[in-house]
């Protein structure tokens, strides 16, 4: 049985997938589901070598596509928080089953190769 690559018609996780697997997205969506609610300069620190420009892209499209809520406080200076919203914490369940496989398969990595089955 030959198995294709393409789906029959439009792959449901395509644009998830797409918009998911933009260059520092994982990263900022991993800090903020497993450090909680943060404010920007916190986030910054923790997703180490992102810029503050490409940090506020980011931030902007996951608010707009509800996996991220801004908090803004008018202080002064301003007080930002970001954090994962609801909808955001049904994929929080898939980060962590590929966290949980990710050390799996890198314990894995240190001991002899092993053969393909």
């Amino acid at each position: 049985m030959q198995h294709s690559s393409k789906c029959p018609g439009p792959c449901p996780i395509t644009g998830m997938l797409e918009l998911l697997t933009r260059p520092w997205t994982l990263q900022i969506l991993y800090v903020l589901s497993s450090g909680g609610p943060m404010r920007f300069g916190v986030l910054k620190k923790h997703v180490e070598g992102i810029s503050s420009r490409v940090l506020t892209e980011r931030l902007r499209m996951l608010e707009d596509k509800r996996f991220v809520f801004r908090d803004y406080k008018p202080t002064i200076p301003p007080a930002v928080t970001y954090g994962i919203t609801d909808r955001m914490k049904d994929i929080q369940k898939v980060l962590k089953q590929l966290d949980a496989l990710a050390l799996t398969w890198g314990d894995e990595g240190k001991g002899a190769r092993q053969a393909p089955q």
